[in-house]
């Protein structure tokens, strides 16, 4: 029996409906929720997210802006202005977008966010925060993961996840929060020396790495939860995930496509993030 396919984009909807009453609320009360992008260069695929993040905020009634640099600014300029913008008391938000220009030290620019206003849960304090298990901003993918296992009804707590890549945006904060839902955790990446053994015992199985259909159908337990956290851009032009979606979803029980499952989570977390940053604010 094909798996159950969770809907990145009815969820995103659902969620971002119930935002927007939210918003209206703090905007009553002159809080309106402000979220600032900025982008260095002219990486085409960094101008279409932020795009996309801008938009959403304005569809439900958010203040949105974005700050564009030349790719060849200097490091000091950008550290000036993330300085004012975490002065401006009408701004909640601020996310840099990534990734930066090699000249720049990107985790020197991440920490000069605010950790107030570090809406992508990057600053080191607040993925301190998410280790001890008290997260104050959860990074906006694994974040909208966790939605998705909420909305499909699944239960992690003694389950074998599995998770496929270790990033500081995707993998590490993933595990976290499968480990602090009382999931068991192994955590895979290039190094790892049987990927079969651990893909196969997965009950939860999370695939970020950003290699096009690298998990298939073989690779996976049968009724295992599969999540596809990479987008991929064929030869050819069309969109895939690290997830052969054909394959895999004779398997799972439950699974996302690419696209259309992840993807419009991550923003709409971002949108949470930025909200929940007002509201603390406001209080």
């Amino acid at each position: 029996m094909a798996a159950q396919i969770i809907d990145g984009n009815a969820l995103a909807q659902e969620l971002r409906q119930s935002f927007k009453a939210r918003v209206d609320a703090l905007a009553a009360k002159g809080h309106r929720p402000g979220l600032v992008v900025i982008l260095v260069g002219e990486n085409p695929a960094s101008q279409v997210y932020v795009r996309n993040k801008v938009n959403a905020c304005l569809n439900i009634g958010m203040h949105s802006e974005k700050i564009v640099y030349d790719a060849d600014v200097d490091q000091a300029v950008v550290l000036a202005k993330i300085a004012e913008l975490n002065a401006d008391p009408n701004i909640h938000g601020i996310l840099v977008q990534l990734p930066l220009p090699k000249h720049f030290d990107e985790e020197k620019v991440l920490e000069a966010i605010s950790v107030e206003k570090d809406v992508d849960g990057f600053h080191a304090e607040n993925v301190g925060a998410l280790a001890q298990g008290n997260p104050r901003f959860i990074a906006c993918t694994p974040y909208g993961v966790m939605k998705m296992f909420e909305k499909g009804g699944v239960d992690l707590a003694g389950k074998e996840a599995v998770i496929v890549g270790r990033s500081n945006i995707v993998g590490k904060p993933m595990a976290l929060l499968l480990i602090n839902a009382g999931a068991t955790v192994t955590v895979c990446h290039s190094k790892t020396k049987d990927l079969l053994f651990h893909t196969k015992r997965a009950d939860i199985l999370v695939a970020a790495v950003g290699k096009p259909k690298m998990i298939t159908g073989d690779m996976i337990k049968p009724g295992a939860v599969v999540i596809d956290v990479g987008i991929n851009r064929l030869p050819d032009g069309k969109l895939c995930g690290d997830v052969d979606f054909d394959s895999c979803k004779e398997v799972a029980s439950l699974i996302t496509p690419v696209p259309g499952g992840v993807g419009p989570m991550t923003i709409t977390m971002l949108l949470a993030n930025t909200i929940e940053a007002a509201e603390r604010k406001s209080r």
